[in-house]
């Protein structure tokens, strides 16, 4: 399945699509979720969030 596709099952609802998405952007939101040299557990929780909100407010 291609991004477009993933995205578009993701938007709906389809539980495989939107964790494929976090595997996806894993890496990044874990980047982001280190301060000072230290994973922060609720800010990643935060991140994946958000990035769940965005998945939602995407226009296709």
């Amino acid at each position: 399945m291609n991004f477009k596709e993933m995205l578009l099952q993701a938007k709906v609802g389809r539980e495989p699509a939107v964790i494929a998405l976090l595997e996806m952007y894993k890496p990044l939101l874990v980047k982001y979720a280190i301060i000072n040299g230290r994973f922060d557990e609720d800010l990643y929780q935060e991140l994946c969030i958000t990035l769940l909100k965005c998945i939602q407010l995407f226009r296709m």
